[in-house]
């Protein structure tokens, strides 16, 4: 046996390989677009949920919660909508939130893409 190969090192290429979430093709976890289909992979840390109607969501009816609805954050949309908006003042920090690309989705996932 060679000293010199690592038997870890087809493992270690496993562990970095992800799949399409369009087509289902094997791909490098850093590829930004899909080799195969051309979709855009989203990275980690990152949510499938967009930017844009979670922002509108909380202009027109942030008093209502409806963003953190969408957003999948139940317990804060229920409590926001029994306090009308925390009194507005949520919905302030919510928009700024937004706006600044801190708010985050019910895993803790930040939501970056506008479309």
């Amino acid at each position: 046996m060679n000293a010199n190969v690592d038997p870890n090192a087809n493992a270690n290429a496993d562990a970095q390989m992800v799949y399409c979430r369009a087509c289902g093709r094997q791909i490098h976890v850093s590829a930004a677009n899909c080799p195969g289909c051309g979709a855009r992979q989203i990275a980690a840390g990152e949510s499938e949920r967009l930017l844009l109607p979670a922002f509108l969501l909380c202009i027109f009816f942030g008093y209502l919660g409806a963003h953190r609805f969408y957003a999948g954050k139940i317990g804060t949309g229920i409590l926001m909508l029994l306090t009308v908006g925390g009194f507005g003042i949520w919905v302030v920090v919510d928009l700024i939130l937004l706006l600044s690309g801190s708010f985050t989705d019910m895993e803790g996932k930040r939501l970056k893409r506008w479309l």
